[in-house]
């Protein structure tokens, strides 16, 4: 402050109201924001030029150390009087705004419309005005600035300072005031929002596929991850799903999931949109042998899609070939270009039916017509089922050989049993219908019918080893040779033992020796038996098991009305239950060896009744009949002596007393 200043108090003041004036001196400046102008100064007084410092003010005359107090106050008070009388303390506070009231209201209602009003959890746009390696700050309008973590915007490398991007108000103020924003959240909502939009109504959007996935491929749809089925890629199946990664294409939302929040997404929707028409238009100029080209689209194991040029058609395998073919890669390939026949179509389900066959004549036509039934023919076995096989004579041309006609023999069989795939054979024609088409074959008609000198070979009671083939409750069937086959009753299997079933006395595929017992040549009929090769062991066996002789037995099994006994000579015989009871009251049991007596015999009906009842029962009869005789006789001597006793003599007497003695001694050694 100058000379003049520190003398003179009231230029001081006018200095002071001269820095007032350039404090109001006021320019007009653009808001950030809002777009309003408002007065903001050019430049704020200084503190220093406002209040007067303690430098700039005079310099007080040296008093003496002992004043102090309120006496060096009063001093000081006296000295500047006239600047503190003059001197606006207010100014100090309001920093030299001088405004009044009115403008003061007005200056801050334009300030407060410089600012966007914004909601929380709302979408809006925000300007980058800085960022760094880990955070974003974005200018929303608001009365401050957000910051954005710079992680999720790392997927826009390019980002710039001025670059508009969304943003997702979280809050408008936290804990220490900082206003929260989120790019993240904000690019979700909006996508999904998006994504709705187009699902409703049917907007086609584009989208960037990511990457290849189990069925189909990922696409990322306005910064959602939809999935692409492979189905939905195009209208023609795709085998290489990777051609796709990395391309940008467009789609439509088909489906959306929003409990878990998955989008699927079709591309071949478009696809067919345009199709649909083409489709119709190509249908309506369809007629039924019309010739068109075509490209193989697909091939399954039933047939083979054709693309006719925006309509596909159906090559049924059966109408790929005249011949029979496994698959129908055996005939084309994918994306081979080729002509077909339309066999059938049908507008409303447009489906078209074609063939490949058609084009080419039929083999029957080419099939030589010299041939006639007996003719012999050769061929390959192409089919087999358990009823015949099919014979292809030319490619396109088969005959059927039937399980009947492959075996002179009539017990049951398949064709895998005579023939397999493969198989290349020598038929003799049956049945020949050219105008069917259809033609029967035979192979056994090849080798002569055993049948024919059946008579000569098995003559009534000539002996033969026979094959069991199968068994019946009634018998056994045995072949003796291919296409001769007879029957083995049951009661003709053994003479002596009762065979329940033939299951006990053989096994199948075992030899066996028989004899022919009749010859039915009409009727392909042998009757076999097996225990005429041996004599009737039956007429032995009636005068050795006579009626009331006794054996030893065996008991082998038993039932309800009595037991078997096993006997010598390997015959078996029948007790009942009364006839089984042991001397003692016991019962016999099984494998317990008792004596027992022959009670009947039927060589007619092979039957020997048995009883151990009587065995024991006999002899006891036997001993009471013989101590009854003895009795009696002794009885007929004691009268006789009696007789004779009134002529007696001393000798008689001494001859009786004799004869006495005897008598007595007999009956002391029985």
């Amino acid at each position: 402050m100058s000379e003049e200043l520190k003398n003179n108090p009231e230029e001081v003041q006018n200095q002071e109201i001269t820095n007032q004036e350039v404090t109001n001196n006021t320019v007009e400046t653009e808001a950030p924001v809002a777009g309003e102008i408002i007065p903001v100064p050019d430049a704020l007084p200084a503190v220093e030029e406002i209040v007067p410092v303690a430098d700039e003010l005079p310099a007080m005359e040296a008093a003496p150390k002992k004043e102090k107090g309120p006496r060096q106050f009063a001093k000081f008070e006296n000295a500047y009087a006239n600047v503190l009388e003059d001197f606006n303390w207010d100014s100090i506070e309001k920093k030299g705004n001088k405004y009044s009231n009115t403008e003061q209201e007005r200056l801050e209602e334009l300030y407060t419309k410089s600012f966007k009003s914004i909601d929380e959890q709302a979408v809006i746009m925000g300007t980058v005005v800085s960022f760094n390696t880990r955070e974003i700050v974005v200018n929303i309008g608001f009365k401050s600035d957000g910051v954005i973590a710079a992680s999720e915007l790392r997927y826009n490398p390019n980002l710039k300072v001025g670059d508009q991007i969304e943003v997702y108000v979280e809050s408008q103020e936290d804990a220490t005031g900082q206003l929260l924003l989120s790019h993240k959240k904000a690019r979700l909502l909006k996508s999904w929002q998006r994504v709705n939009e187009a699902y409703d109504t049917q907007e086609i959007i584009t989208g960037y596929v990511k990457c290849r996935t189990k069925g189909g491929l990922i696409v990322d749809v306005f910064g959602i991850e939809a999935f692409l089925p492979g189905s939905q890629i195009d209208v023609k199946p795709i085998r290489d799903y990777d051609i796709y990664v990395d391309k940008t294409m467009e789609f439509k939302v088909v489906k959306i999931n929003h409990e878990y929040k998955n989008v699927v997404v079709s591309h071949k929707a478009l696809i067919e949109d345009e199709l649909e028409a083409q489709k119709a238009e190509i249908i309506a100029k369809l007629e039924k042998g019309q010739i068109l080209e075509g490209t193989v689209k697909n091939i399954t194991s039933y047939g083979v899609f054709i693309d006719l040029g925006g309509v596909d058609g159906l090559i049924h395998i059966t109408d790929l070939s005249w011949g029979r073919i496994i698959h129908p890669e055996e005939i084309v390939q994918l994306d081979q270009k080729i002509n077909v026949v339309i066999l059938d179509f049908d507008e409303n389900k447009k489906r078209i039916a074609l063939g490949l066959k058609q084009l080419t004549p039929h083999p029957w036509d080419a099939l030589d017509a010299n041939l006639n039934v007996g003719d012999k023919v050769k061929g390959k076995v192409v089919v087999i089922a358990d009823y015949g096989a099919f014979i292809e004579l030319l490619p396109g041309v088969e005959g059927l050989i039937h399980v009947s006609e492959m075996s002179w023999s009539q017990h049951l069989r398949t064709a895998h049993d005579f023939l397999k795939v493969g198989d290349e054979i020598e038929a003799v024609i049956l049945t020949l219908d050219r105008e069917e088409r259809k033609m029967s074959l035979g192979i056994k008609q090849l080798i002569p019918d055993p049948w024919e000198n059946i008579m000569e070979k098995y003559p009534v009671g000539s002996k033969h080893t026979s094959t069991v083939r199968n068994f019946t409750n009634f018998g056994i069937f045995v072949e003796l040779e291919e296409g001769v086959d007879g029957l083995i009753h049951i009661s003709d299997l053994s003479w002596s033992k009762k065979i329940k079933h033939p299951a006990e006395f053989t096994k199948i595929g075992e030899a066996i020796e028989v004899v022919v017992l009749e010859v039915d040549r009409d009727n392909r009929r042998l009757s076999l038996g097996h225990k005429q090769l041996e004599e009737n062991p039956w007429d032995v066996f009636e005068s050795v098991f006579t009626v009331g002789s006794t054996h030893e037995g065996t008991i082998i099994s038993q039932n309800d009305k009595g037991v078997v006994v096993a006997l010598p000579y390997g015959i078996e015989g029948f007790a009942f239950n009364r006839a089984i009871m042991k001397e003692d009251k016991s019962v016999a049991k099984i494998e317990e060896v008792l004596p027992f007596r022959v009670v009947e015999f039927s060589k007619e009906a092979k039957k020997i009744n048995l009883s151990h009842v009587k065995t024991w029962q006999e002899s006891r009869e036997d001993e009471d009949n013989r101590v009854q005789s003895e009795e009696r006789k002794k009885d007929r001597d004691i009268m006789k002596i009696n007789e004779s006793s009134e002529k007696t003599t001393l000798g008689d007497i001494e001859a009786l007393k004799n004869l006495k003695e005897d008598m007595e001694k007999q009956e002391g050694e029985e």
